[in-house]
């Protein structure tokens, strides 16, 4: 019966490839167009003072008339009523 005997291969470590020198620094290009706000600033505060209101308690939701707990409800209503405004808001995703 033939054996085949097990051969080690050295072990060789291959060294870490080398980074250049010379370091490129991280800078933005700009670009022509800037990015305009989605949102105007009586957006922002028609979602503060709704926030407010959620937290005190007092923010109904309009269907039912029930307490609204949910932040994200009580964002979607201050957006809402920022639209009726005519505040700067970007169009609801679910019409």
């Amino acid at each position: 019966m033939a054996t085949k005997k097990a051969t080690k291969k050295p072990a060789t470590k291959k060294a870490p490839a080398k980074k250049s020198a010379s370091k490129k620094t991280a800078t933005k290009k700009s670009s022509a167009k800037k990015s305009a706000r989605k949102y105007s600033a009586g957006a922002g505060k028609q979602v503060k003072t709704e926030m407010h209101e959620m937290h005190q308690g007092k923010l109904k939701s309009g269907g039912s008339g029930k307490k609204v707990t949910n932040p994200k409800q009580a964002i979607a209503i201050a957006l809402s009523e920022a639209r009726k405004k005519g505040e700067k808001v970007p169009p609801n995703p679910n019409e």
